[in-house]
């Protein structure tokens, strides 16, 4: 992508086109400001740049692979590609963020990194930075996803992190945002708020975008050197849609490449709590302190939301993905339930990759896709691995044996 994009979306007060800003309490618009300030000078410099690109080598294992779905291209047609993001350390492309994030922290002289999760993905990111780093951390979770990725939860409390269990609303992902946010207005001045994708109040989408261009910089680069060309179709899941942001930053100016975003239909995509299909059936409103499309009730207030992947169901998106929408560049989809434990499946035996439920719902589009396009290249952010979700899989639905005995 052409680098005039970056540096004219967002503009200076956080907008994508209509999208986005900080609509924030008075008490954190300075604080909003040092940390826009900070970024803009500190990420920028040498010895920034280069303690980052260091982390990603030599801790985290970047570059992540491409990989080519032999079995399963076999199966569906078209050429399936994944960008392994399982292979990340800690399993996700979140820790992209997190480090630059906890390393922005470190240059600011913060102490402590509070942050919400839902899969609990970034929520062991983020605990896995501040271990690095050496400082304070607090995940705040919802007790429904509390239950749901138990290992998750584990995997923070033994990286030192405190989990903060939410009680109120839907005791989801939504919830624990707001409670995030409630905590780190007692003490914005020693902490810091790490979001967990491309939303909330400006400089926060600008900067997890920036932070995770890395997958798509990466990915470009190796799928062209694999096959010659670049993807026909560029697929990946889109919650607040971090994942999505990383892999589609580097493909906008190839009009060549289709890009698609993968939404839960959940449920039932037609019914306001069954889905989070938020572009798809959302308005624009705001939420968290910044404007993008919402899934609203009839009051105007966010609606609730549901999703079988604990890190998909939030009533907004991205303020990006929001414009990009507008500008029809990117095609929005969806992927329900069945669909998505079925390509969990299908990964998993087809290729010896055990998907994250919400990866697995671009894998479930993109072997749509293959079937419509079967002499087209699809690439697919892997965006985590599933170990943990395997427990709520097997229990909530069974392996496919087990349906088949039942017949």
């Amino acid at each position: 992508m052409a680098d005039n994009y970056f540096k004219t979306y967002p503009n200076k007060e956080g907008f994508f086109e209509e999208y986005g800003g900080a609509f924030i309490p008075p008490v954190l618009e300075a604080e909003m400001e040092k940390i826009t300030d900070a970024y803009h000078r500190i990420s920028k410099s040498h010895n920034f740049i280069s303690e980052l690109r260091s982390i990603r080598k030599h801790y985290q294992g970047r570059p992540t692979p491409v990989y080519y779905c032999n079995r399963l291209s076999e199966k569906y047609g078209g050429r399936i590609y994944l960008k392994r993001e399982d292979l990340n350390h800690s399993g996700a492309h979140k820790l992209n963020h997190c480090m630059g994030e906890a390393l922005l922290a470190k240059y600011l002289g913060k102490k402590r990194l509070i942050a919400e999760t839902g899969a609990g993905q970034h929520g062991v990111a983020l605990a896995t930075a501040a271990a690095y780093f050496g400082l304070e951390c607090e995940i705040h979770m919802g007790e429904v996803d509390i239950a749901k990725e138990h290992p998750n939860v584990v995997r923070m409390q033994i990286l030192g992190a405190e989990v903060v269990p939410v009680t109120h609303g839907l005791k989801t992902l939504k919830e624990a945002v707001d409670s995030a946010f409630e905590a780190y207005l007692k003490d914005p001045v020693n902490t810091i708020y790490c979001i967990g994708s491309v939303v909330g109040p400006h400089p926060f989408p600008m900067m997890v975008r920036d932070f995770q261009r890395v997958v798509g910089i990466e990915a470009r680069e190796q799928f062209k050197e694999m096959t010659g060309e670049l993807p026909d179709n560029v697929v990946a899941c889109v919650g607040g849609g971090s994942n999505a942001m990383g892999i589609f930053s580097a493909f906008l100016d190839d009009t060549e490449t289709s890009i698609y975003g993968v939404e839960p239909a959940g449920r039932d995509i037609n019914t306001i709590g069954e889905h989070a299909a938020t572009i798809t059936h959302g308005s624009p409103g705001i939420i968290h302190g910044f404007k993008c499309y919402t899934l609203q009730d009839e009051k105007g207030e966010p609606a609730p939301v549901y999703s079988v992947a604990s890190g998909l169901d939030y009533p907004g998106v991205g303020p990006e993905h929001s414009m990009l929408h507008d500008w029809k560049r990117v095609n929005y989809a969806s992927a329900n339930d069945e669909e998505t434990i079925d390509a969990f499946y299908e990964l998993s035996r087809l290729e010896g990759i055990i998907p994250a439920l919400e990866s697995a719902h671009a894998v479930a589009y993109a072997c749509k896709l293959a079937k419509e396009k079967p002499n087209q290249s699809i690439l697919i952010n892997l965006s985590g691995r599933g170990d943990k979700d395997i427990d709520f899989v097997v229990d909530t639905f069974g392996l496919p044996e087990d349906a088949e005995k039942k017949k």
